[in-house]
Formats: C-alpha cells, sequence, structure tokens
C-alpha cells in the first residue's frame, strides 16, 4: 500500500475502511482492540492495521474513550525520577501495569503541589481508571479533584486521609537504624551520646515518623536528644551540607540520615572533616553503602509496596485505610575500623 493522501489532511477510519474493503465500525473494533469480540477475522485486522500505519493513521485516543466504558489507563505522579527509591516505583510500576493489560502513564511533578492537580487534571481528560498519587505533598486534594470526576486514586509512599494509602513502615524502620548507628558508634568510636539527625522537613509525614522512631530508640536506652541534634534542613543536599557547617558545634560522631538525597551533602561536608564519624542512611543506594564510615541503609520494599498498591486497585478499594510495609534494613562494613 502506498500512502493516499499527500495534501496534509488527516487519514480517517472511512479511508482506512475504503482501503480495505470494510466498514468503517470493523475498521474501529481492529483500532480499538475489539476485534475478536466481534468476530473480525484476523486477516482483516491484519490488513487494517498495516493500512493504518502505511497511511500514518492517528487515532484520537479522547474521542474514543468517551465511547468506552473503561480506558484501561492507570496514571501515576511521582516527585522525582533521579532517586533510585522514586526511580524503581515509576519502572515496576510501569511493568505491572502492562502486565496487567493496562497503559501506565507516569509524570513527574516536582514536589510542585500546582503541577500535582495539573497533571491529575490531565489525566482526568483521558479518562484514567485510577490515578496513583506517588508522594504527593496533598494527597487529598489530588483525591478530591479526581473523585469529582468519578476517578480513583491511591496513595503511595505518604498517606492521605480520603483514599487507601500504602506506605513504608518509616517510624519501624528508623528505630531500627538508630540502634545500628548507636552501637557502632560505641562499639567503633567510644560514643555513649545522641545521635545527630540531619535532613527532611518537620511537616513531612515521613520525616515525622522517622523522627519518631529516631526518639523511640533513645529513650529506650535512656539518652535525652537535644533539639539542637534534629537538624530538619530539607532533603537538598546544598541545604544539609550548609546547615551541617552551620552549627555552633557538633560533639556527636554518629549521624542518622534522612534520605539518600540529603547524604551527598553530609558527605561533602564529611569529607573537609577530621574528626572519625559513622552514618546509617534511610533510603539505599549501592555506591553509598560502599562508604566506610556507612554503618547501616534501610531499604524500602518496592515491590512489597507496589504488589499492595495493584490489590488495592484490583479490589475496587475505595477506603481510607493505611498499609504500612516493612523495610529491610542492610548492616554494613561491620568490623571495619579506622
Amino acid at each position: 500500500m502506498t500512502r493516499q493522501d499527500t495534501s496534509g489532511r488527516r487519514t480517517t477510519i472511512y479511508d482506512l475502511a475504503r482501503l480495505v474493503d470494510a466498514s468503517p465500525s470493523a475498521v474501529s473494533a481492529v483500532l480499538n482492540g475489539t476485534w475478536e469480540k466481534r468476530r473480525i477475522s484476523r486477516k482483516l485486522a491484519d490488513r487494517v492495521l498495516e493500512a493504518a500505519d502505511t497511511q500514518g493513521y492517528a487515532r484520537n485516543i479522547q474521542a474514543s474513550l468517551l465511547r468506552r466504558e473503561t480506558s484501561h489507563i492507570v496514571g501515576m505522579i511521582i516527585p522525582k525520577y533521579d532517586n533510585r527509591y522514586f526511580g524503581a516505583i515509576a519502572e515496576q510500576f510501569e511493568a505491572r501495569a502492562r502486565e496487567r493489560g493496562l497503559f501506565p502513564v507516569i509524570t513527574c511533578t516536582q514536589r510542585d503541589p500546582d503541577l500535582e492537580l495539573a497533571a491529575a487534571r490531565e489525566l482526568i481528560a483521558y479518562r484514567a481508571d485510577c490515578l496513583v498519587s506517588t508522594g504527593a505533598t496533598n494527597p487529598d486534594r489530588v483525591t478530591e479533584l479526581c473523585a469529582a470526576a468519578g476517578i480513583r486514586t491511591v496513595n503511595l509512599d505518604l498517606p492521605g486521609s480520603d483514599a487507601p494509602s500504602v506506605i513504608s513502615d518509616n517510624e519501624a524502620a528508623a528505630r531500627d537504624l538508630t540502634n545500628l548507628i548507636l552501637d557502632r558508634g560505641r562499639d567503633e568510636l567510644g560514643w555513649n551520646g545522641p545521635l545527630l539527625f540531619v535532613g527532611g522537613r518537620a511537616s513531612d509525614h515521613n520525616t515525622g515518623a522517622r523522627l519518631r522512631g529516631f526518639l523511640e530508640a533513645h529513650h529506650a536506652r535512656g539518652l535525652a536528644v537535644p533539639d539542637e541534634n534534629v537538624v530538619t534542613c530539607g532533603y537538598a543536599a546544598a541545604k544539609a551540607e550548609q546547615a551541617l557547617g552551620n552549627l555552633a558545634s557538633l560533639t556527636s560522631p554518629a549521624i542518622f540520615v534522612n534520605s539518600t538525597i540529603t547524604l551527598e551533602g553530609v558527605v561533602r561536608w564529611l569529607d573537609k572533616q577530621d574528626k572519625q564519624y559513622r552514618f546509617g542512611c534511610f533510603d539505599w543506594d549501592p555506591f553509598a553503602a560502599l562508604l566506610k564510615e556507612n554503618v547501616g541503609m534501610v531499604q524500602q520494599d518496592v515491590d512489597a509496596m507496589l504488589d499492595e498498591t495493584f490489590e488495592v486497585i484490583e479490589s475496587d478499594d475505595r477506603g481510607a485505610s493505611v498499609k504500612r510495609i516493612a523495610c529491610r534494613l542492610n548492616v554494613l562494613n561491620a568490623g571495619i575500623s579506622d
């Protein structure tokens, strides 16, 4: 077949129907994937698809969605791509969606609440069957917007109060990591005092949960944590480096780092110090695991989180339940001393 129209006019299903000598409804059924239900032959389906490819046919997605009960589209908003944790979530979400015959649409919203709502509106326009809000700054606003359009939402990583949420058990994992850092600080540096907590925002749910676990571990050992030992300066590496540099005095040689993003700034700061330090970090990075000062890293279970997320999607659960997924603590560099 050769391209039939060089005038710039878009090819329509009626053009394709004339080319393959079939009805427009048969052509439409092939293009929207329902041809087998219509008992259209494989031979005709192949002819239609070949003609569509040759003629440069572009389907009007939004118009076709209006004629279907479901779109089979599942959307996800995600705050960052340049992070192993969120990158793994995006990659595995897409794979799981495709395994289920769904079409995944993922967009990065940079922790910007306006971008989150704009992305939700676009997915509403495409009549997505469900939207997964990952690390949204205000997941309830996204849920409210989607609910008004009849679209379900699931919150991932950060919980909301108006839709099902799947999150890591940040508090328990932080408690375990804190105990590990305290033990290694005592055994390797002779330090029996409180740790320094660096990174995150005090108003952030995950930071709050990790800080509770951090404080619980200290309290169980009878250790008080001074206010100045909690440095919630945001996640950015530059802010962490600057905050550490601005401390009038830093007595603790052992540090709880609240994310791998923050860790970059902590390591830059440590590189300028003469004193020995130990640290542990919430979240996992295989290169950071090689640093000799690193005693342990929390690895969030992305597989289990996404398994649970798709269970919620497939169960049509619309409640405000919160499912906490246990994390894995990786103990590093045991027995290494400076």
